[in-house]
């Protein structure tokens, strides 16, 4: 909900929930936002659809705690937005990874793994973690980026310059070898931690990715592309991490007051 207030008005919102939480037209209601949610005649999949054809510029998806959710998730995401905003509940980003992979192939979407997997990681690109301590303390723990991981032709054809069958014979077993590398051990995806939570401070540990940070750039007003290029000079010019912000909400109402997201961050 805190997060909808630094999106740009321009931004029409489109919110999709099994039930109704966020309750976001009465938390902003100059807002341009349209809620769905399914019903005993109609499926969450029939809405996700007229969805589609609202002109919406940002998508949310309420929590994905079931399989047909995230089936929505991942649909909203590949198109009709900008960006779809989404909760999840996996403890770490491979768990995250891995359970949207999962859902995608129960509810039938997909029946290879790499390729569910495949999908999942297109439309990953922050990990917003949050964490509740035994102490009650609510606080983001950690930020992180998904990069997909290019499938590069890495195959030679230097068996066409080799005089000796043994010589082209090893050209082969080579290109026969990355195959297989690629086939049983393929890497879709890396994730690195962009910000994170130590010593009661956030601490910039990674730079964004170039292709995430120009998006990002084509994404915002001027007065913000100049803000965020001086965050950017600030903060990756230097080989050090750099502390970011200090302090930690103890109660709901800090989180409201001080856990959303600045500009500048």
């Amino acid at each position: 909900m805190g997060m909808i207030e630094n999106i740009y008005e321009t931004m029409n919102i489109r919110v999709q929930e099994t039930a109704f939480e966020l309750h976001l037209r009465k938390i902003y209601p100059t807002r341009n936002i349209l809620s769905f949610r399914e019903t005993e005649t109609i499926s969450g999949q029939e809405g996700l659809d007229v969805q589609k054809k609202t002109d919406g510029s940002v998508n949310i998806i309420g929590e994905v705690a079931t399989d047909p959710v995230a089936s929505w998730m991942i649909q909203a995401a590949q198109v009709a937005s900008k960006f779809t905003l989404f909760t999840h509940h996996a403890k770490t980003f491979p768990n995250l990874v891995t359970a949207l992979r999962n859902s995608m192939l129960r509810t039938g979407v997909f029946t290879d793994e790499k390729t569910a997997e495949e999908q999942v990681v297109q439309v990953l690109n922050f990990d917003i973690h949050l964490v509740k301590d035994f102490r009650g303390r609510r606080y983001i723990e950690r930020v992180t980026e998904c990069i997909p991981v290019e499938d590069k032709n890495e195959y030679t054809y230097d068996h066409r310059k080799e005089k000796t069958l043994e010589g082209k014979l090893d050209k082969f077993i080579d290109n026969a070898t990355n195959y297989f590398t690629k086939t049983t051990n393929k890497e879709l995806y890396k994730y690195v931690n962009i910000m994170e939570y130590i010593n009661d401070e956030y601490v910039i540990t990674n730079k964004i990715s170039d292709y995430n940070l120009r998006e990002m750039r084509n994404n915002m007003d001027e007065a913000d592309i100049e803000e965020f290029d001086k965050f950017i000079e600030r903060n990756w010019g230097k080989e050090k991490a750099v502390p970011v912000s200090v302090g930690v909400a103890n109660t709901d109402t800090d989180v409201k007051r001080r856990g959303r997201p600045k500009k500048s961050v």
